[in-house]
């Protein structure tokens, strides 16, 4: 009677990473399009300083919006049957470039906010004057959301890959 080693049956990677960047990607969206419709709730800033021409709104909010819509989508299509169809390159590639800006763009707040902290550096005038509003203390909610989404992307990136390696 032959035995198999555990190390050697391949194992069905875990879903979770794809689930949690796709709630990522979904948080970051719905505001945007409430933004979008002039409502300011959890905007990280003055909103009425921001941008909202038609122009403006039509990028920095919807299309934002919709691109992170794509996003969950992407996410998806990394941990879900259906995204099999997809070739393992075309949506692998793309979620890892994304895993790493976001979670360099989410990093760098962090460790810009430990610098001014620190007095090591100085904020700009209207830089200061802008993180003075009281609702610049949401950017610590939306960071923290970009570096979850840019983890779990990678994350669910990379299994993706190995899965599809492993013929799973």
């Amino acid at each position: 009677m032959a035995t198999e080693s555990a190390t050697s049956l391949p194992t069905r990677q875990p879903a979770w990473p794809g689930y949690v960047a796709a709630v990522a990607a979904l948080g970051y969206a719905a505001p945007h399009f409430w933004w979008g419709a002039g409502i300011s709730a959890m905007f990280p800033g003055d909103f009425a300083t921001a941008p909202h021409g038609n122009l403006e709104a039509a990028i920095g909010y919807w299309m934002m919006g919709a691109l992170a819509i794509f996003g969950a989508v992407l996410s998806l299509a990394l941990v879900r049957p259906w995204g099999r169809r997809i070739p393992a390159l075309l949506i692998a590639v793309p979620s890892g470039l994304a895993a790493i800006g976001m979670t360099l763009w989410g990093f760098t707040y962090f460790a810009m906010q430990y610098l001014l902290s620190a007095d090591r550096v100085v904020s700009a005038p209207a830089f200061a004057t802008q993180d003075a509003h009281p609702q610049a203390a949401w950017a610590l909610f939306w960071y923290t959301l970009f570096l979850t989404w840019g983890i779990t992307l990678g994350i669910a990136a990379w299994q993706h890959l190995r899965a599809r390696r492993a013929g799973l």
